[in-house]
């Protein structure tokens, strides 16, 4: 059976930065490491402003379809997940075909174009989407295109505000692909939650600590029902473990938890049990508060145990590298983690061909999905050929006056004029309003 995944993947970051511990802690009045240690961020991105979602998007889809060698004609579909949308009708695919056929001879007007919504979730659903559409056999030879692109902003003074991002991830999805195969086995988590959404609203309104717990119990279920499909896994199966990272210190929450359910009824789990004991069932209890209670007491010891800090080390640790730098993308903060593993494991020369990687995806909302992928023969050469450290590295450094600045250009109900802190050039930048008040696009050479 011919193998589908994504062949080729490649980042766009938004261009300006803002520094939490020198810029965003010192204006708060707070310690820095609440936001380097606590949350585990350095820095977050922004957009300039000329840059919006549709731009980050179409931006890095350029990057990836003239490394490829791509034309239009090789594109059958054209996917879009976002939860910044500015059009409730119209899907950003549209904006984005739009953009790029301006630069491409031929256009996408055969590609099947959508927008998908579940949150931060919506890059894997879309992923799943084109998945399902080449297995069946319809996408006549042709690849798709799917494109992560959010600015993840906060209101100001809101908790959530340190964790601000902005950014888009284009993947090509394809047969026999050069960098993941992904698994045929599934696994959901999903219920009707009110943790995190934005009803008619820019910017969300969250509850963080209910935010928190519901991500763990979605991720939970998806594992189990991964397992249902296929079958027992084993802290030795994989490579690494790329998470959904809203930030790294939610990632730290979720891997114990995972750790503590794939080591049950293992050898691991006998390991241990001379120095922790072994993990509470529920059964042994009568009473639901001490049975809570005992799995408490069990988690934060194992925390602290030789194996699990190793393991968390090697599988966990190195997915979260781009994150701290850039903040929360959203959709695409799942697929950034993937490529953070991707580039440690290059820069360790590790042989990664052939491994397996444990994909936790989450949105709001609430659902969660656990699947497998294979590492392709080619993944080194695909890894190598990105730019990502270049990117971030060259962002343009806000003050905090700017950064209030940039914040308001970019709230909906301010929209304010502002100069550029960077110039464009060879990229797609926002160039106005068309008569029915639609985003109007050029590509700036």
């Amino acid at each position: 059976m011919t193998t589908v995944g994504i062949d080729a993947m490649e980042i766009w970051t938004g261009k300006l930065k803002l520094d939490l511990p020198n810029t965003f802690a010192p204006e708060k009045g707070e310690d820095p490491a609440k936001y380097t240690k606590g949350l585990g961020l350095n820095a977050s991105s922004f957009p300039d402003s000329y840059e919006d979602i549709v731009t980050m998007g179409a931006n890095a889809a350029k990057k990836l379809m003239d490394r490829k060698g791509l034309e239009p004609d090789d594109i059958g579909r054209i996917d879009v997940a976002t939860e910044s949308s500015f059009d409730n009708s119209k899907p950003i695919s549209t904006y984005i075909a739009g953009c790029l056929e301006q630069v491409y001879e031929g256009d996408f007007h055969h590609a099947n174009k959508g927008e998908r919504k579940f949150a931060c979730i919506a890059g894997t659903q879309s992923i799943d989407d084109a998945y399902n559409w080449i297995r069946a056999g319809r996408n006549r030879g042709r690849a798709a295109l799917v494109i992560a692109t959010d600015t993840a902003l906060y209101a100001r003074g809101d908790a959530g505000e340190a964790t601000q991002g902005a950014g888009a991830v284009a993947m090509l999805i394809d047969e026999d692909p050069d960098l993941v195969e992904l698994s045929m086995e599934q696994g959901y988590g999903s219920a009707d939650e009110t943790d995190f959404l934005k009803p008619n609203q820019q910017f969300p309104s969250v509850d963080g600590k209910r935010s928190v717990k519901v991500y763990l119990a979605r991720m939970r279920e998806a594992l189990e029902d991964y397992e249902s499909v296929a079958g027992k896994i084993h802290p030795d199966d994989f490579a690494y473990g790329p998470f959904h990272t809203p930030f790294p210190g939610m990632v730290r929450k979720a891997a114990l938890l995972a750790y503590r359910h794939i080591i049950r009824d293992t050898e691991v789990e006998d390991e241990l049990a001379d120095e922790i004991g072994r993990q509470p069932r529920q059964e042994a209890f009568d009473d639901d508060e001490e049975f809570t209670e005992a799995l408490r007491e069990y988690m934060d010891a194992l925390k602290g145990t030789e194996q699990y800090q190793d393991w968390y080390g090697r599988t966990i640790e190195p997915t979260l590298g781009i994150s701290r730098e850039v903040g929360n993308w959203y959709t695409g903060s799942v697929h950034i983690a993937r490529l953070s593993a991707l580039m440690h494991a290059a820069e360790k020369g590790e042989d990664l061909a052939g491994k397996k990687l444990l994909v936790g995806s989450y949105g709001s909302g609430a659902q969660a999905e656990i699947h497998a992928e294979t590492v392709s023969e080619n993944w080194l050469e695909e890894v190598e050929a990105l730019d990502v450290d270049e990117q971030i590295d060259a962002r343009y450094d806000l003050s905090w006056e700017e950064y209030e600045e940039v914040h308001d250009r970019h709230n909906h109900e301010k929209d304010k004029e502002l100069e550029e802190f960077t110039a464009p050039q060879n990229e797609f930048a926002f160039d106005g309003w068309g008569r029915m008040g639609e985003r109007k696009y050029r590509y700036v050479e």
